[in-house]
């Protein structure tokens, strides 16, 4: 079993996001552990991009943020490899496809392996295109994440007989951001996903507060959270690990909670 799989064992999953490099990667280094100290059970590093089209302006302001700051590929993989021994679950990458293309994917994932790293998540790589750099992912330990949207329809069973690590559902469409209220069918899009796989389902995109946390733990093995956090960080900077971790704690009682009565 892999570690991404193992972290789902007998528990609901709490995942964080944040954003490498912003304020600096001294901090994001900081708050990755103090996101897993509050209670996250795998964790998203965000690789900062010019043109993250997935991105709402919270999430496309922090990587602008940690470019101008001069955060690079190589000072992240640098920045993940001097925390793994500090930090025990599952670290992935979420980045877009022209940083790894330009990187390399030999030389992406041989990184990546040689860092710690257990997975990534490309949104504007599709389904049927990841065989470019599926085999070398894997070679190199890394899973490749899948994403279900709710566009997906007659593909959200091909997609997830495919699927490693866990499956991405996003929960609404347009790109990150909160909201208020989450309209899409996700009951009835897990609902096919687990006919075909176990793969475990984690729902992102536009949640923020305990109670949706909670709503939808109930259905989901996981929930993921991006940019109330990096909202946090773009607020207090250098001095954000406080809030995030009071933060965290909340939402992943919250997730957990949903498997009690």
């Amino acid at each position: 079993m892999s570690k991404i799989r193992e972290a789902f064992t007998d528990r609901k999953v709490f995942i964080p996001f944040l954003t490498a490099g912003d304020p600096n990667l001294e901090k994001t280094a900081e708050y990755i552990q103090e996101l897993e100290q509050a209670g996250a059970g795998l964790i998203e590093i965000g690789i900062p991009f010019s043109d993250p089209i997935a991105e709402g302006p919270v999430i496309q302001e922090a990587d602008l943020r940690a470019l101008s700051a001069g955060t690079t590929t190589d000072g992240i993989f640098d920045m993940v490899k001097g925390v793994r021994d500090k930090v025990k679950v599952p670290l992935v990458f979420m980045t877009y496809l022209n940083p790894v293309f330009h990187y390399g994917y030999e030389k992406f994932f041989a990184r990546c392996r040689e860092c710690g790293l257990d997975g990534i998540i490309i949104p504007d790589l599709p389904f049927e295109e990841r065989d470019e750099l599926l085999e070398t992912a894997n070679r190199n330990g890394i899973e490749v994440i899948s994403l279900i949207a709710p566009t997906s329809k007659e593909r959200i069973r091909t997609i997830a007989r495919e699927a490693q690590g866990f499956i991405y559902l996003v929960s609404s469409m347009g790109v990150t951001g909160m909201r208020n209220e989450i309209c899409t069918d996700l009951e009835g899009m897990i609902r096919e996903i687990r006919a075909v796989t176990d793969t475990p389902v984690a729902v992102g995109f536009g949640i923020h507060t305990p109670e949706q946390a909670r709503d939808i733990a109930v259905m989901a093995d996981g929930v993921i959270v991006g940019s109330a956090i990096v909202k946090l960080i773009a607020q207090y900077k250098e001095h954000a690990g406080k809030d995030i971790f009071s933060y965290v704690r909340i939402m992943s009682a919250a997730v957990n909670g949903s498997q009690k009565g």
